[in-house]
């Protein structure tokens, strides 16, 4: 199992719509993509979070090639992010 962890820097105000934009991408991500296995979206009053389960970090790191997620998410949500996303994947030990 692995985790791909993106962390967003989105303004109060722009939240609900950051969020829409994670609510129309869940369904294609956990049918479509490779070894998806879950999607969490994680609100903290500094930060938005979106954690993505996955069978393999491989499979994680071909997401982030993926035309939903460069082409699709990222473009969405490009108006509300107030800085460049923090990108990690981490393994389950």
């Amino acid at each position: 199992m692995a985790y791909l962890q993106i962390t967003l820097d989105i303004s109060e105000q722009n939240r609900a719509a950051a969020a829409a934009v994670y609510q129309k991408y869940k369904a294609p991500f956990l049918s479509t993509i490779d070894g998806a296995v879950s999607k969490e979206l994680l609100v903290r009053a500094e930060d938005v979070q979106v954690l993505h389960g996955f069978k393999t970090a491989k499979q994680a790191e071909a997401y982030l090639g993926s035309e939903l997620f460069t082409a699709d998410v990222v473009e969405a949500l490009k108006p509300y992010l107030n800085s460049a996303p923090d990108v990690r994947i981490y393994t389950v030990a």
